[in-house]
């Protein structure tokens, strides 16, 4: 029983000196947030406030913000409205070369971000596309859409299609079918698909520095820009204020829908 025991607290204190190590960096960057100093460093020499008061006074990241926000909801929006009929057909219907359009909508997860980018600047500077909003959520479309498809198609999966058939079979129409008896079943897909396209969206840098210019520039575009020329703490207060925005978005999808069960193939 000791020896079990024993085995218990190794285990314990090695996962949490693993948890430890790997909130290293997110820790240090909170410390640093809170720093009176001008420039980045650690360990800080007081405690303020006042890197958040810039973050939010400062005009290239209210504009980054903006843009973002536009672009991730809109975004969010367009995939989820491409990824349901999509999951749906690959889900409920057989039909030839449905391999291949599977795939075909997963491809993007495969191909490295910065090609993607180069890929898009080559496509959309003749149309042209770059540094604008529209040009931007067409890039961001074809990273967000995977993981819309996904979620969808894994919700669909743990789906009754027996419900379905046996309100077809009392006279419900298709559209009727699918807001009474499909949309409620994939309510926590839809849901976990779209904070994850938004976020996904939110915070793409490389596809964005390709696309985005002078006249739309998102935030990770704007915070890059930003530490060429300074570093000091107002960087961390942003950094820690997107981290609680991921945080509490992931933690409110798995508190009331489940986001493992979501995404559970």
């Amino acid at each position: 029983m000791k020896a079990g025991l024993a085995a218990r607290i190794s285990w314990g204190l090695l996962l949490t000196v693993l948890y430890l190590f790997l909130l290293a960096p997110v820790i240090i960057v909170l410390v640093v947030s809170f720093d009176t100093s001008t420039f980045l460093r650690f360990p800080p020499e007081g405690f303020t406030l006042e890197p958040y008061r810039q973050v939010f006074a400062n005009p290239d990241f209210q504009e980054g913000i903006k843009v973002s926000a536009i672009t991730a909801a809109t975004t969010t929006a367009l995939a989820l409205a491409c990824g349901i009929p999509a999951a749906l057909a690959l889900s409920r219907l057989r039909f030839r070369g449905r391999g291949a359009v599977e795939a075909a909508f997963l491809s993007p997860l495969l191909v490295p971000n910065i090609v993607l980018g180069l890929a898009l600047l080559i496509l959309f500077a003749p149309i042209p596309l770059t540094d604008t909003y529209w040009g931007l959520i067409l890039a961001h479309l074809g990273i967000t859409i995977p993981y819309v498809v996904r979620t969808i198609s894994a919700a669909l999966a743990g789906a009754d299609p027996r419900a379905e058939e046996a309100a077809r079979t009392l006279g419900a129409g298709p559209f009727t079918v699918f807001r009474r008896i499909t949309l409620p079943a994939i309510r926590p897909g839809l849901f976990s698909g779209g904070i994850i396209a938004f976020l996904l969206s939110f915070d793409e840098t490389v596809i964005s520095l390709f696309v985005s210019g002078h006249n739309v520039r998102p935030l990770p575009v704007a915070v890059l820009q930003y530490v060429e020329y300074r570093s000091d703490p107002s960087i961390a207060a942003l950094s820690v204020c997107l981290v609680l925005l991921s945080v509490v978005a992931v933690v409110l999808v798995e508190r009331g829908l489940g986001l493992r069960q979501s995404l559970r193939s």
